[in-house]
């Protein structure tokens, strides 16, 4: 291949084996941090907090935790805890050290890829709590382990000292895991966390996770008062729509619930209409909240057209209709909560937005066609009043459009000119028309 001619010659040689970069360990985490968690804005140092928390809720849906503690502190820091096992701190078979400072410090470490640890997991690609590490000036781990209480400390991801065993454990303590970080300065635009954005993600989790207590508290407040706000939920995602929808006037008489927790792919929906005109439906992939969906969401989307209109023509409800209905009418007023828990997620993005496994639409779409078809035929009267609320949102759309045609019809006329091709007779210059 011959050298491109337009380039200079120095351009070409100042790029050689000297020029080629190795970081090692979570220097690199550090030097493109983006690439971890999405930016260094307030969402990325948001996405810190949701990494640990992410391991607690981890050992929540393996049955280890119930109860998980946040707090905020005014010189900057925050710490997470949970009473789950405490992540092992024995010796590592490979690393020859504590397999505590191996998850702390090495991407791509943790249980989350031993099934026999957690079925499901929501860390992030199992690099979450390590990049946390890498991207706070200090971080402080605390374990409840083997009747000991073991603690480290890490200085931009690099380990003060080796893990070390405090003293042994009272006998009213529990095992767990306390982790505090210092977001640092130099790598954030801000370092100031929102006590409202981070409530609003443990209400979510705490929904999620039914008979898991989440408490957070903000030790920042200047006149000394506590912001404290505790979550715990025993009807779960149903008690999540509820929330959601406690401002709207309901049509239906109860929040529909479909789950199968014995499948493949364990599945959970909760979902009831109101008689608003908009659509709320918010889906979760191991807890993690798909803000773009993703196959699971098309699976419910398919399902919840498709099981209406077939239970609607069925019903001879749509004699009278003079045109198609869509999609978006069979969701209108809807309110949804879809959680699904798959083994080996495949998301499009780092920081999880999208879902991207193909198996997982089929399985969402066939629990629902099937459970939500045998509610439609053990409750008429609520049928008829959604297949009622998908019609009105047609009719109301077939409006909407006509209304449109004939506002654009008159703009056209009121114009005054000719279409097309005969817009040049409307010159009075003979040289300009033909």
């Amino acid at each position: 291949m011959s050298k491109p001619t337009d380039l200079p010659d120095r351009a070409i040689s100042a790029y050689a084996a000297s020029n080629i970069q190795v970081l090692e360990g979570l220097e690199a985490v550090r030097k493109r941090p983006s690439m971890y968690i999405g930016d260094v804005g307030l969402r990325g140092l948001h996405h810190l907090v949701y990494e640990v928390l992410d391991n607690s809720i981890d050992e929540a849906m393996a049955g280890h935790c119930d109860e998980i503690e946040v707090e905020l502190y005014d010189d900057g820091s925050v710490s997470i805890e949970d009473n789950g096992r405490g992540i092992p701190v024995d010796t590592h078979p490979v690393e020859d050290r504590s397999a505590l400072e191996v998850v702390m410090t090495v991407l791509h470490a943790g249980g989350k890829f031993d099934k026999d640890s957690y079925q499901v997991s929501g860390g992030l690609h199992g690099v979450g709590v390590s990049v946390v590490n890498a991207l706070a000036s200090r971080f402080e781990v605390t374990v409840w382990r083997e009747d000991a209480v073991w603690t480290q400390s890490y200085l931009c991801g690099v380990p003060e000292e080796s893990v070390r065993e405090v003293r042994r454990m009272r006998d009213d303590e529990s095992t767990g895991t306390r982790i505090r970080f210092w977001p640092d300065d130099d790598i954030f635009k801000t370092t100031e966390f929102r006590f409202e954005t981070l409530s609003d993600r443990l209400r979510e989790l705490a929904f999620l996770n039914a008979g898991v207590r989440i408490v957070v508290e903000d030790h920042r407040e200047d006149d000394e008062a506590l912001a404290r706000e505790e979550y715990y939920s025993e009807k779960g995602i149903v008690g999540f729509v509820d929330y959601l929808d406690e401002a709207r006037e309901p049509i239906l008489d109860e929040t529909l619930y479909i789950a199968d927790e014995e499948g493949e792919v364990p599945v959970e929906l909760a979902m009831r209409y109101n008689d608003g005109y908009n659509s709320n439906v918010l889906s979760f992939v191991n807890n993690i909240n798909t803000h773009e969906g993703g196959t699971h969401v098309t699976g419910f989307r398919r399902a919840l057209t498709r099981t209406l209109k077939r239970y609607a023509k069925k019903n001879d409800m749509l004699s009278d209709l003079k045109f198609d209905l869509s999609g978006d009418d069979f969701r209108e007023g809807l309110t949804a909560v879809l959680s699904v828990k798959v083994a080996e997620p495949q998301f499009e993005g780092q920081t999880k937005t999208k879902l991207g496994n193909s198996e997982v639409q089929g399985e969402v779409e066939s629990l629902i066609n099937t459970q939500l078809g045998r509610w439609l035929e053990d409750h008429p009267d609520q049928a008829e009043r959604i297949i009622e609320k998908v019609i009105q949102a047609a009719e109301a759309r077939a409006a909407a459009r006509k209304a449109r045609e004939l506002v654009q019809r008159k703009d056209a006329f009121s114009r005054g000119g000719l279409p097309g091709k005969l817009a040049d007779c409307t010159s009075r210059t003979p040289s300009e028309s033909e």
